[in-house]
């Protein structure tokens, strides 16, 4: 399979207390490492994380990061910086966008969403849209050179007509934002 990887985990994190690339699970892992884990277990290939500015590089095996230019940008800007370096990768077809606070998605829900035969897919647990999504290399340089603008990606995503996958995976829809956000989803996860 042809496709990459890209962890939005440039964000300051103001309702965590930090940056949430850098937010720990119970068993001391980031939630960083478990997404470029995730990724790279469905067989993601670049696989790379737009990060805070200032933020050093984590070192983590096969992960190319993107340090963002400036602080406060949103997360489409965010998108479409992270996607124009992925775009100098010649050698994948699809990329798999993983919010960095969505830690709990599984590497088969990945390999799903990348298998869709569509513009675009959206994963869905019980009715539910979630995160990750996968885009076509087509729909990612219409991002990069401008003529999909957003302003966010839910209207890239409904301009481009994306399909809904269902999965049986309840981390796609578990946005862990805050501390007590990740300690519920936890909870439920039982």
């Amino acid at each position: 399979m042809d496709f990459a990887g890209l962890i939005l985990a440039g964000g300051e994190g103001t309702r965590w207390g930090g940056p949430k690339a850098w937010a720990k699970l119970p068993n001391g892992r980031t939630f960083l490492e478990v997404c470029a884990e995730t990724l790279r277990g469905a067989g993601a290939r670049p696989i790379m994380a737009t990060l805070p500015p200032g933020a050093s590089n984590p070192g983590l095996h096969a992960l190319v990061t993107v340090t963002l230019p400036e602080p406060g940008l949103d997360m489409f800007a965010s998108l479409v910086i992270g996607l124009g370096r992925l775009m100098e990768h010649p050698d994948w077809r699809i990329v798999t966008i993983l919010p960095v606070d969505h830690p709990l998605v599984s590497p088969s829900t990945v390999t799903d969403l990348a298998n869709a035969t569509a513009r675009a897919a959206i994963p869905s647990f019980n009715g539910k849209h979630g995160h990750p999504v996968c885009l076509e290399r087509s729909v990612v340089e219409n991002i990069v050179d401008g003529t999909l603008t957003g302003p966010t990606l839910r209207e890239v995503l409904r301009s481009v007509d994306a399909v809904d996958v269902a999965v049986d995976d309840p981390g796609v829809t578990t946005n862990c934002n805050t501390p007590e956000a990740l300690a519920t989803a936890l909870e439920n996860l039982r």
